[in-house]
């Protein structure tokens, strides 16, 4: 199944509305003009009712998260010895360096971006018909554990869509529009450079929806609230020269 962004667009609206309704979460009252974000663990355990599971994913710390359709077994080496990790259909594995911390939670963004889009796979999984799925969990047995390179190589036709998904739950449009809707003029990203006033706001959307800044960018440009100009016309009144 392949899909458009618009669809994905449109499908990210009525899941977070199903959601919403199913789980009494109200996100979207009419008075409210700031950006709110969405509950993603909630989401996915309460919702799409997945397990989320916290355990080590690499030797290096280069894998943040996994899912599969059917139950399996993933393995990885670490320092010459392999380990292997039970999987479950209905788990969504995290690397522990993930793991919420009540102090200083600097990989909060991470984790729900990953969070997302492990939700986004499981979503396009249950979207197909039953013959795909079929298909799809086959790929899968608990009798063979597989590495992550297996597991990307089952995943590869749909990461695109699974990363705009993830993107689409996490920075809804509407939420979006209610937080910058009223500016008079979009964004402008001086490749990579914002006026003051720009990167006020979306350092404001970024904080309210918890999100990284590079998402944000590519969410705003997707939905027509940024633009793109050559560094060489940036200008910034506010900016003091010295």
């Amino acid at each position: 199944m392949v899909l458009s962004y618009d669809m994905i667009e449109a499908y990210a609206i009525c899941f977070l509305d199903a959601f919403r309704r199913r789980c009494h979460v109200e996100m979207n009252p009419a008075r409210r003009r700031s950006a709110r974000a969405t509950p993603i663990e909630q989401f996915a355990e309460q919702y799409l009712e997945l397990e989320l599971k916290y355990t080590q994913l690499s030797g290096i710390g280069d894998v943040l998260g996994l899912t599969a359709y059917a139950d399996t077994e993933y393995k990885y080496t670490e320092n010459g010895i392999e380990r292997t990790i039970p999987l479950l259909k209905s788990q969504v594995l995290l690397d522990t360096s993930l793991a919420p911390n009540l102090y200083r939670d600097a990989n909060r963004n991470r984790r729900r971006f990953t969070i997302a889009h492990e939700c986004a796979h499981q979503i396009l999984f249950r979207m197909e018909n039953a013959e795909n799925r079929e298909v799809c969990q086959k790929l899968y047995s608990m009798g063979e554990p597989y590495s992550l390179r297996d597991l990307k190589t089952r995943e590869d036709w749909n990461e695109w869509q699974a990363n705009a998904l993830a993107a689409a739950l996490l920075m809804p449009c509407e939420e979006i529009k209610r937080s910058i809707g009223h500016r008079p003029n979009e964004l402008v990203c001086y490749e990579g450079r914002f006026t003051a006033m720009d990167k006020y706001d979306l350092d404001s959307l970024c904080n309210s929806l918890l999100v990284s800044r590079q998402a944000m960018i590519i969410r705003l440009r997707q939905l027509g609230y940024l633009i793109d100009r050559p560094v060489h016309e940036f200008y910034d009144p506010l900016e003091v020269m010295v």
